[in-house]
């Protein structure tokens, strides 16, 4: 009897927890694996943050095509030839003006003639394209084979003024016309003047034509091309 009596207090027990299994679980709920994990509340705000777009930091640009000419480029006459390709290499790239422009190509006609003067292929070789520097490189060759050495000062330089400006794709291209003033005078291995006069200072007129990948930070123009009326 006494068994029995244990018996029917274990059903009754069972009986007690499964009603409290069922009670927690209505009022908790159940996972059945479609739930994806539980919320991180602050992971979920942080997601969020980094995928919505800071308005702080959004800049809406304006359509540059609509904007007439004299508001991209105000220190150039709109009826002057130049001016279209002057523009389109500002929009492109707004931070170009041509008399800074003009400044920076000015100190490039400088290096450049120093550089190849006195037979500097490192300097010329970071200024020049490679179609251009493969020139120059040839000229100060012939002169080293030939033991000739140029002296060529540059005096002064009396203008520099874009005749041409233009954009080829990305790439934007300015001609400057250069005025200057130079000694020059080629030497043979012996010392005998050749070409020039030492004590002269003579009027060279150049057009030389540089570029620039408007896409690229680094802001150094290359020089692709050049002409001589001299």
């Amino acid at each position: 009897m006494g068994g029995g009596f244990q018996f029917f207090d274990i059903i009754i027990l069972a009986m007690i927890a499964g009603f409290l299994i069922l009670r927690l679980r209505g009022v908790l709920g159940r996972r059945d694996g479609h739930e994806g994990g539980y919320p991180d509340q602050f992971r979920d705000r942080e997601q969020t943050e980094k995928d919505a777009p800071d308005e702080d930091n959004v800049v809406q640009l304006p359509d540059r095509s609509d904007v007439p000419v004299d508001a991209l480029a105000p220190d150039i006459d709109a009826d002057d030839p130049i001016a279209a390709g002057v523009t389109q290499i500002r929009v492109a790239d707004p931070s170009f003006t041509p008399d800074t422009f003009a400044e920076g190509a000015k100190m490039a006609f400088e290096m450049i003639l120093n550089a190849f003067s006195s037979g500097d292929r490192k300097t010329l070789k970071g200024l020049l394209s490679p179609d251009v520097f493969k020139n120059f490189d040839e000229a100060i060759t012939e002169r080293e084979r030939a033991g000739e050495v140029l002296e060529d000062t540059l005096v002064g330089i009396r203008s520099a003024k874009i005749v041409e400006a233009s954009m080829d794709g990305h790439h934007s291209i300015v001609t400057v016309k250069f005025v200057s003033e130079q000694i020059s005078a080629l030497r043979d291995a012996e010392g005998n003047i050749i070409d020039g006069n030492p004590n002269e200072v003579i009027d060279v007129t150049d057009f030389w034509t540089f570029s620039r990948d408007t896409r690229s930070s680094d802001p150094n123009w290359t020089l692709i091309g050049t002409e001589s009326n001299n």
